[in-house]
């Protein structure tokens, strides 16, 4: 009978590309965000502890939920890179999703719910504009319709994000 052979302990790039769906050059890419890290052979190749599987799944459920690198980065931030997280961790992790998930579905609900006067009047006036922006609070962030226009960009960066696997920022 032919005994089980152990895994080694790292991954090259392409072993962790196969493994977890996720392009070589996408890995690249999160590995000079900071989401993810490698330790180098003594030819300077790639190598990757096996817990970069689960990292990469939480980066991948993070990217198809909406958030940014940059959120992602602050999510992951209390678990380091080649620590296998504990189900504890990814909780609390979680939890910080949660409330950042809520506060956007308030947000749009909000924006779908009051978007008809607005876009029906065209004036796009941020002095007179109830929906928004009563006070004009927003002067200082430019001309036009400066949060319709970032729900918008928002947006393209989540399609986006389905289509090519990463936002870009």
């Amino acid at each position: 009978m032919k005994q089980a052979t152990k895994p080694h302990k790292f991954m090259t790039v392409g072993q962790v590309a196969l493994r977890s769906g996720v392009a070589v050059s996408t890995l690249h890419f999160y590995e000079a965000k900071g989401l993810i890290s490698a330790h180098r052979s003594s030819g300077n190749q790639r190598r990757y502890s096996r817990d970069i599987l689960r990292r990469v799944a939480i980066i991948k459920v993070a990217r198809d939920l909406g958030f940014s690198l940059s959120e992602i980065l602050e999510l992951l931030a209390p678990i380091p890179a080649g620590h296998q997280p504990t189900t504890g961790e990814v909780s609390a992790m979680m939890a910080g999703w949660k409330s950042s998930i809520q506060a956007r579905i308030e947000a749009l609900s909000e924006l779908r719910d009051k978007m008809d006067g607005c876009i029906g009047c065209g004036c796009l006036s941020k002095e007179l504009c109830p929906l928004r922006n009563p006070s004009d609070e927003l002067a200082a962030s430019g001309s036009g319709p400066v949060l319709l226009e970032k729900a918008a960009r928002l947006a393209a960066r989540v399609k986006s994000a389905g289509e090519t696997g990463h936002v870009d920022e």
